[in-house]
């Protein structure tokens, strides 16, 4: 069914510029029979429909079927935002720079933005795929000639001679001189089926508003959804050397009257000054709105097949979705000298161009990628399909260069695959005795009240699964831990494992991913995604956690992490052999050195280091939990945490805390902790300053000990 004859016929006058007075004239009626079709007060008989079909200079089943706009009227071109009048400047849209030119940042970003946007009635996985397509010769003329590249010409120019102060600016014109020098570009595609497509208004509080028109803006709010900033769609202009993001979006939700082919493009450049009109930024590839002044803003346009096939959006199928074309693609990690380069010979054992090297390594990258961060999304089992489905393909000129790459997690991640549909199968152990098992056990997730009120909300049963490693998984010794749209949100290693253990793997399931069932798992959904910084990557300390519950709230998560890794623990311990002593146990490697050890009287006890996560956090920093084993004592002595760096020979270097927090039985006064009388352990985290490393963290040994009194 097309749209209502009257909202139809209304839109076709404006962008045919015609006044409901001239139409009567031409048809030899009233203006009121006219007007009557308008406001849906009756409609024309189909001997009126052919020579409304003529004044409108179109066919007669286009008004007969109304799923499209008439070919009459203003023509699709672009519109730039004009400079601001008080004469302020932007140098690129700053949401861009959350995040690197990157391919696999690009991945984690969309996949997340498909998985919330997966419509979730018909029980299927949202399908992605992505296509990567150089386009060389007449192939790439026809492209810049659909992209209408001579308007644009001007813009890009301006930019380029102010490319020595705008960051984008300079990436604007290495984007363009690569295009012409080499005689290519990259388009990088990225469509998702089965998902919501972009709904509502080209204005309103709708998705197609908050992707195409605004920044900062997300309108998620389902059950388990990923994003929760309105920065992931940033990253399909800044992965675009020359700004550019065309959309073509099948709706799940008529507007209009219809639904297929709804496009739009939108370009991202710095401030500029062309023939001596300034303009403020963006632009957007459109059909000019009869609604806005001079008609000169750009809306989105129904547009025909042969439109979308030349501007390379043409969609498999009538399948709900959204299509995203990124123009000028660049990956700046393929472009880092110091990486190692990936294996992307031809498959014969000759030489490849620079041009092939370089798609063929995006491929292998964006494979890896989904690989890493949706194995568990990819992943069903029992009576749970999986969410997500993702593929990769790589053209040129139209022509294959890579087939099409159906991901596989259970290729690159066969433990955790393995644990997860044994979770949903119901198969797990409580210990793990053969080879193939997977140990459930359920860590505790104490839930804070908002508003920073006193006591706890609930405890949340998160699941933790264990099982053996294998050598396809990576690095061994890992838990991965993720919620309910099951992207891997935290990655991080078990520290203090007793000596002689198996390498095993191991995956946290948090809110909605702990069974729908489970006790609070909206709650702690909510907290999690809270916890969760633009990037989705860990969680701890952020603004939006502080302001909704308190400034203490993170130490629940830093307990939470204490309790994973004591279950592992003890999960992965070898029993002990009867008659014996049981197998060595791992000798502490965070102790009080007894040579730093104080003097103290026949019997006297001092609190002692019992654990320790540690990892590198996004800007270089060690981050740490420790736990502290507390002897019994009427009175103990305050300790200060250490952070030194070990070395061969020496002594080892001493970094500064930028923070220090207390987190269980004990509180932090000045760098010291006074630990709480009667308590038996403590917990307390923090991260150094990285402008106290004296060399880069990656390439160091973290050592923490606790000394007596100021730790001198």
């Amino acid at each position: 069914m097309g749209e209502e004859f009257g909202p139809w016929l209304a839109r076709q006058l404006k962008l045919a510029g015609k006044t409901q007075a001239e139409l009567a004239d031409e048809l030899g009626l009233t203006r009121a029979a006219v007007s009557a079709w308008i406001t849906k007060r009756s409609v024309p008989r189909p001997t009126v429909m052919e020579e409304i079909a003529k004044a409108l200079g179109t066919d007669v089943g286009t008004v007969h079927t109304r799923t499209t706009d008439t070919q009459a009227g203003l023509p699709v071109t672009w519109y730039h935002r004009p400079g601001y009048p008080d004469g302020g400047r932007d140098g690129g849209n700053a949401a861009a720079f959350a995040f690197d030119a990157d391919v696999q940042v690009l991945a984690r970003e969309t996949c997340q933005n498909s998985l919330d946007e997966r419509l979730t009635e018909n029980g299927r996985p949202v399908r992605v795929r992505y296509t990567i397509h150089e386009l060389t010769g007449e192939a790439l003329d026809a492209f810049r000639r659909a992209v209408l590249w001579d308007d644009l010409h001007p813009h890009y120019t301006a930019v380029s001679e102010s490319a020595s102060h705008q960051k984008v600016g300079r990436v604007v014109d290495a984007g363009v001189r690569d295009m012409f020098e080499k005689g290519r570009l990259v388009l990088l595609r990225i469509d998702d089926y089965n998902a919501s497509g972009l709904t509502g208004d080209d204005y309103g509080d709708g998705k197609f508003a908050a992707v195409v028109r605004r920044q900062l803006e997300s309108l998620k709010s389902g059950r388990g959804a990923g994003g929760s900033f309105g920065l992931g769609k940033a990253t399909l202009w800044a992965t675009s050397a020359l700004g550019m993001v065309l959309i073509n979006s099948t709706l799940s939700v008529p507007h209009e009257g219809r639904t297929e082919r709804r496009l739009i493009g939108r370009l991202e450049l710095p401030w500029r000054s062309v023939n001596g009109e300034t303009y403020a930024g963006p632009a957007w590839l459109g059909r000019p709105d009869p609604d806005s002044p001079g008609a000169r803003v750009a809306r989105s346009w129904w547009s025909d097949e042969e439109t979308v096939e030349r501007l390379h959006l043409t969609r498999d199928s009538d399948e709900p979705g959204t299509s995203f074309l990124i123009v000028g693609a660049h990956d700046l990690a393929s472009l880092d000298q110091s990486a190692p380069a990936p294996d992307v010979d031809d498959e014969d054992g000759g030489d490849i161009d620079d041009g092939t090297r370089d798609i063929k390594a995006m491929h292998r990258r964006l494979v890896e990628a989904l690989e890493r961060d949706f194995w568990a999304a990819m992943t069903g089992g029992g009576s749970r399909l999986p969410l997500l489905e993702t593929s990769v393909r790589t053209l040129r000129n139209g022509q294959v260069v890579l087939e099409e790459e159906k991901v596989d997690p259970t290729r690159t991640q066969p433990s955790r695959t393995r644990a997860l549909r044994s979770f949903y199968e119901g198969t797990t152990v409580d210990r793990l005795t053969e080879a193939g098992q997977v140990a459930l056990r359920h860590v505790p997730l104490k839930l804070p009240r908002t508003g920073g009120r006193s006591g706890a909300l609930g405890t949340h049963p998160a699941v933790l699964l264990v099982t053996e490693a294998e050598d396809k998984d990576g690095a061994p010794n890992q838990v991965h831990s993720l919620r309910g749209n099951r992207m891997t949100i935290k990655k991080s290693g078990v520290a203090g494992l007793p000596l002689g253990v198996n390498s095993f793997q191991a995956v946290l399931l948090a809110g909605h991913a702990a069974g729908e069932t489970a006790p609070f798992a909206e709650e702690a959904e909510e907290f999690l995604r809270a916890a969760e910084p633009p990037e989705h990557d860990r969680w701890g300390q952020t603004e939006e956690l502080t302001l909704r519950w308190s400034h203490t709230a993170h130490h629940r998560i830093a307990r939470l992490t204490t309790e994973v890794n004591s279950a592992v623990k003890e999960l992965v311990a070898k029993p002990k052999q009867s008659g014996g002593e049981g197998g060595a146990k791992l000798r502490k490697a965070l102790t009080v050195p007894r040579k730093t050890a104080p003097r103290r009287t026949a019997g006297a006890a001092l609190p002692e280091l019992d654990g320790l996560d540690a990892s590198i956090g996004e800007a270089g920093e060690w981050r740490i939990t420790a736990e502290v084993k507390l002897p019994r004592a009427d009175e103990l002595p305050a300790m200060t945490p250490v952070v030194l760096l070990d070395v061969r020979s020496g002594g080892r270097p001493r970094l500064d805390w930028a923070e220090l927090a207390a987190v269980e039985g004990c509180e932090v006064e000045d760098g010291v902790l006074r630990f709480s009388p009667g308590a038996r352990r403590a917990v307390f985290s923090g991260f150094t300053d990285v402008t106290s490393h004296p060399v880069r963290t990656a390439l160091t040994r973290l050592v923490l000990e606790l000394r007596t009194g100021k730790g001198e």
